[in-house]
């Protein structure tokens, strides 16, 4: 029997390619093609028809549970983690992890979860489902106030006020219902009135008084307690964001003191609570906001409980790339995007894997690039590479980018006030907000948090080297006579000069370390610090391995072309075909090939030769000579470590007439 078919005797009605069947009691209608389709299966006594080769849509910056469930989205099951927190939850229950890692998607779960009137189908399938004493004591049983603080901010207090005014006033406004309450006084709806009040001059805003805001929470939670007799459950997402904004904004204070308050009267005075789970990138410390909350369990990325429920772990990654077909990639994905460690547990950015697969599935060519640094200022580690004054911090930097780890107390108990104002918390909070992970605890440590910290992956090592690059391209524009003098050195063939100058940048500078990082990633991290110098230069044309198409006077010191020799093969690029930078100075005539060698055991004048050698031997200067320029320079420059030797050999060019 064909398919079609069998559609119409079970569904019993079907015209061409609409079909109308039931599922849960429910008619639906469908339009469908007949082609593609795999068959039918029955479900709770309804046919429902697969399409074949129709996958999932992949949840770019979705963080509903509900839409995701229901719109076709493929879903990492996390809800494992309902389980585990009903099992096992405090009062207050305080998650703390870096931004992108499923914060805001577990919040929106727990809610569609809890809250009475849920969709329990929404969990069919799902790891949940099969705890049915949960489900039958918890699922839908609850009040819910949810909240997001994530867009609570405003160029001061007064805007960051109508902006919470806003969420506390939509939440509100979901509870209508309490305006009907038999159970509730007029004195309380009153008090619910003032929390839905709408500013007449601004529609779609409200009017909240900082003193009902300060309280709406404890008042909310406390009417529906009285209208469905059950105490209620606050769910409050990215709780820390009012305060990181009002930090840089001026305003830090008077924030503290407002979430202080709404934290105050809602989470540590309120009998109409349950339990309440708050999440942030941050553990503030108590004296800040959580004064007196003795009931405040936390649970950071260093606790083993809950450590696999945000991010994704290696096989739950390794089936999303099978899904999608994917699976060849995913050497470069783990590469990229793995390295996070929470607890015992590794685990991969979701945001990067899902962005990087929703990108591959519609070019199977893109290459991984950098999405984490979009959604971020990359402050924290601005403040680091500013503050790296002396050797000892630099060289910590170095170690970091060339793959080492190192050890470092960490402080979990910080306020934003006091996030930069030393070295010692810029590293608690890198490690809090996922630019450094942890490798384990120093041995012998039992008395001090101090753990092996590295760069987790190669994503985040970008966002390093380029906040370097930066750092560094500005301490080169304040310092213009010796920019000036390299310049001229450079230009007229000094060669002492020219390496005397390079010595004392790379002094200055951070830069690659000794270690296990390849001989020829070394070399680019060397020529890219030049190209960083040269592209300051007005009239001065520098490119890095100059006529691949990959670079022009722009690229500098940590950019991609830290891939593997095998990765460029793939690619197509041979780099033995190209000179590590090239010059023009067309209104001086004059051209410039510059190789680096790193010279292991700062053989610095064996690796000047070599450097020497691969310039004649490969015929670097042809393209030069090609343009016209009469007057070229060879340079081949050895580097070990903050070390270099140049060498230079001048080369005039008469074209042929």
């Amino acid at each position: 029997m064909s398919v079609e078919a069998q559609f119409i005797r079970k569904s019993g009605i079907f015209y061409r390619n609409i079909a109308i069947f039931h599922v849960a009691g429910k008619a639906l209608c469908m339009v469908y093609s007949f082609k593609g389709i795999l068959g039918l299966i029955q479900e709770r006594g309804a046919w429902i028809m697969i399409n074949k080769g129709m996958k999932k849509k992949l949840p770019i910056g979705i963080d509903d549970f509900c839409k995701i469930r229901t719109e076709n989205f493929y879903y990492v099951d996390k809800t494992a983690m309902i389980r585990d927190l009903l099992n096992a939850w405090g009062e207050v229950n305080l998650f703390t992890r870096p931004r992108r890692f499923g914060k805001s998607l577990n919040m929106s779960m727990l809610k569609a979860f809890l809250e009475i009137g849920c969709d329990s189908t929404l969990f069919d399938g799902l790891e949940i489902s099969k705890e049915t004493d949960l489900c039958e004591t918890y699922m839908g049983k609850f009040p819910v106030i949810s909240v997001s603080l994530k867009s609570v901010f405003g160029a001061n207090y007064e805007a960051a006020l109508v902006q919470m005014s806003k969420v506390i006033g939509e939440e509100a406004l979901r509870f209508r219902f309490l305006l009907d309450s038999e159970q509730l006084t007029e004195e309380d709806k009153g008090m619910y009135r003032k929390l839905v009040l709408v500013d007449s001059e601004h529609p779609g805003y409200f009017s909240t008084s900082e003193d009902a805001l300060k309280g709406s929470l404890s008042v909310l939670s406390r009417l529906l307690y009285k209208h469905y007799d059950k105490k209620v459950i606050i769910l409050i997402d990215e709780y820390d964001v009012p305060l990181a904004k009002a930090n840089e904004r001026g305003y830090y204070s008077k924030m503290v003191d407002l979430i202080r308050s709404m934290f105050d009267q809602a989470l540590k005075t309120n009998d109409s609570l349950y339990f309440a789970v708050l999440t942030g990138c941050l553990r503030v410390a108590k004296e800040s906001i959580f004064t007196g909350l003795n009931n405040l369990n936390v649970l950071s990325i260093t606790m083993v409980r809950f450590d696999e429920y945000f991010g994704f772990t290696d096989d739950e990654v390794r089936e999303v790339l099978t899904y999608y077909g994917l699976e060849d990639k995913y050497d470069v994905i783990k590469e990229w995007y793995d390295g996070y460690r929470f607890g015992n547990m590794d685990v991969y950015c979701p945001w990067d894997v899902i962005s990087c697969c929703y990108e591959l599935t519609g070019n199977p060519n893109a290459r991984p690039r950098d999405y984490w640094s979009n959604t971020s200022g990359n402050d924290a580690v601005r403040h680091l590479i500013e503050k790296a004054g002396n050797e000892q911090t630099k060289s910590e930097i170095e170690a970091l980018v060339a793959g080492e780890t190192i050890d470092k107390e960490i402080y979990e108990d910080l306020t934003y006030n006091q996030l930069y104002d030393s070295i010692e918390n810029i590293w608690s909070v890198l490690f809090a907000t996922g630019y450094l992970t942890q490798r384990g605890m120093l041995r012998g440590a039992a008395d001090e948090d101090i753990y092996q910290l590295a760069i987790p992956n190669k994503e985040i090592r970008r966002i390093f080297t380029r906040q370097i690059t930066a750092y560094f391209n500005n301490m080169v524009r304040k310092n213009s006579k010796r920019f000036e003098d390299f310049c001229n050195a450079l230009k007229t063939g000094n060669a002492a000069e020219t390496e005397k100058l390079l010595t004392s940048y790379l002094y200055d500078s951070i830069t690659v370390r000794d270690s296990s990082t390849q001989k020829d990633k070394k070399e680019i991290l060397y020529h890219g610090l030049m190209i960083g110098i040269l592209a300051n230069v007005d009239g001065w044309k520098a490119k890095t391995n100059a006529d691949s198409g990959a670079a022009d006077q722009r690229e500098t010191l940590w950019n991609d072309r830290l891939r593997s020799a095998a990765e460029r093969r793939r690619g197509g690029i041979s780099r033995d075909g190209y000179c590590d930078v090239k010059v023009e100075i067309e209104k001086e005539d004059i051209g410039m090939i510059i190789e680096f060698k790193y010279a292991d055991h700062a053989r610095l004048t064996a690796g000047c030769k070599d450097a020497m050698d691969q310039i004649e031997r490969m015929d670097y200067t042809r393209e030069l000579k090609r343009q016209g320029y009469r007057t070229i320079y060879k340079y081949g420059i050895a580097c070990f470590k903050k070390k270099c030797k140049v060498v230079c050999e001048k080369e005039e060019y008469i074209p042929e007439e």
